[in-house]
């Protein structure tokens, strides 16, 4: 019976040293942490989304204004950055400037070939300043409707920005068409954005509008 007695007794203290409440609290940790983290990305989403509208809106006031030395400090520092006349990106063709020949070229009158004219298929050439006052900025962009990594424009060219540049984000400044001409006389300003350490930097210039 003595040994009966201490059998129980060593039972009932094993029973008694289980803890099922620190699984309980284990998990309820672990449901917690992935709250934080959840809540910890999408406020990074949030903060990437509002940096690049506010880069996006510096970059099309500086194009406003004419203020290209403004405009060149924005350029990707390595990588440079391309403009491309329509919606299709052309990387053998495209004319595309480092940081530093953008700041040479551009107070000079040196004409540059940016890319075949739609419909006519005359070479268009032109300074940087006219290319970029003429063409660029052919519409006041800073009243068009804005719109993150989406495309409002949409027409019958090819459109392969996502394609050239897969991983990075781009902007588009959206002017829609006019009643009289039932809206096919829209144009957009689309700017492509990369990260460099830890800041973004303009990559390209791409223009969309309705071709023949």
């Amino acid at each position: 019976m003595k040994k009966l007695f201490i059998s129980l007794l060593i039972v009932s203290i094993v029973a008694c040293n289980k803890t099922p409440d620190k699984v309980v609290e284990n998990k309820s940790d672990s449901t917690q942490q992935v709250q934080v983290d959840s809540t910890h990305a999408e406020q990074s989403i949030a903060d990437k989304d509002a940096a690049l509208q506010q880069i996006n809106k510096q970059v099309v006031q500086t194009l406003k204004d004419k203020d290209y030395k403004k405009f060149a400090e924005f350029i990707h520092p390595e990588k440079g950055v391309r403009f491309s006349m329509y919606a299709f990106v052309n990387p053998k063709e495209d004319k595309q400037f480092s940081k530093a020949d953008f700041a040479k070229y551009q107070p000079t009158k040196t004409l540059f070939t940016w890319g075949t004219m739609d419909g006519s298929g005359d070479l268009y050439k032109a300074t940087i300043d006219d290319y970029l006052t003429k063409w660029v900025y052919s519409k006041d962009f800073v009243t068009g409707q804005v719109a993150l990594n989406e495309f409002l424009g949409k027409g019958n060219s090819l459109n392969n920005l996502k394609e050239i540049y897969p991983k990075v984000d781009f902007t588009e400044n959206f002017i829609k068409g006019s009643e009289a001409t039932a809206g096919m006389d829209w144009k957009c300003l689309r700017l492509v954005f990369e990260e460099f350490q830890g800041k973004y930097y303009l990559v390209a210039v791409v223009n969309d509008q309705w071709t023949i």
